[in-house]
């Protein structure tokens, strides 16, 4: 069993409500001694908080997320300067950029994003990002912002565009899309990127693996996408493991 940490879980989600802390018990008997939960909506941040306040595993982002663009009011964003000040969550996110969305307004996507950028960068953290069809504009804005770096969650871009992102300090995500054996492009990322820019995730409770299609996901089988990166790579798993965890722990300042 190797440590590592979920660097991208959705905890406070009502699908975990029944059995939170069971599902995070078996995590951790399988060797996930840290988990990161991003926030999404403002209706959820006090939740999210009040979760992760309670545990010693447990890291809160705050964000607001381009997928519920209908959900987000002027004020949030006070709100979220507001807990960000007083709370320090150990990133700014999930936000980002949704182009892939059947209807989408890239405008009033792209001001809430950089609003967020500006707040970061005044905070002196980093970001945890969505972006689908939309890198370019991502790594524009980025360019801007003064963000010193974050992590590109569910990383499904170019290599080319990997590369601008590295330059600006960023992670990539991998989760359980990469145990598909469909997934080549995917797995040629996950093969060709520096490990030392690699982070594992589960996106839990969505994004299942492909031994648990169609289910619930869940942090307990993040070994599985360990076991991936590492036959990809072929790589010691020993060592895959201790270079992703500590890639979390460096960007993010976990203890």
């Amino acid at each position: 069993m190797h440590e590592i940490i979920d660097s991208h879980c959705h905890l406070d989600l009502p699908a975990f409500d029944p059995d939170r802390d069971e599902v995070i018990a078996r995590a951790r008997e399988a060797g996930v001694i840290a988990f990161v939960v991003p926030g999404t909506t403002a209706g959820g941040w006090e939740k999210l908080l009040r979760i992760t306040a309670d545990s010693d595993c447990l890291y809160p982002a705050l964000g607001l997320h381009p997928y519920f663009m209908e959900a987000h009011r002027a004020e949030d964003l006070t709100t979220l300067a507001a807990l960000c000040r007083e709370r320090r969550p150990v990133a700014i996110g999930e936000i980002g950029l949704d182009f892939q969305l059947e209807k989408f307004d890239a405008g009033a996507q792209e001001a809430l994003l950089k609003a967020q950028l500006r707040l970061a960068a005044e905070l002196d953290l980093p970001v945890i990002l969505h972006v689908r069809k939309a890198h370019d504009a991502m790594l524009k804005a980025l360019r801007q912002s003064g963000v010193k770096g974050g992590i590109c969650h569910a990383f499904n871009g170019s290599l080319q565009q990997a590369q601008q992102y590295m330059k600006l300090g960023f992670l990539f995500g991998f989760g359980g899309m990469l145990t598909y054996p469909n997934a080549r492009r995917l797995q040629r990322l996950a093969r060709e990127l520096p490990l030392d820019h690699i982070v594992l995730e589960t996106d839990a409770p969505d994004m299942a693996g492909a031994l648990h299609h169609g289910e619930r996901n869940s942090p307990e089988y993040l070994p599985e996408v360990l076991d991936a990166l590492t036959r990809l790579r072929e790589e010691p798993a020993a060592g895959v493991a201790r270079q992703t965890t500590e890639n979390v722990r460096r960007l993010l300042k976990l203890t």
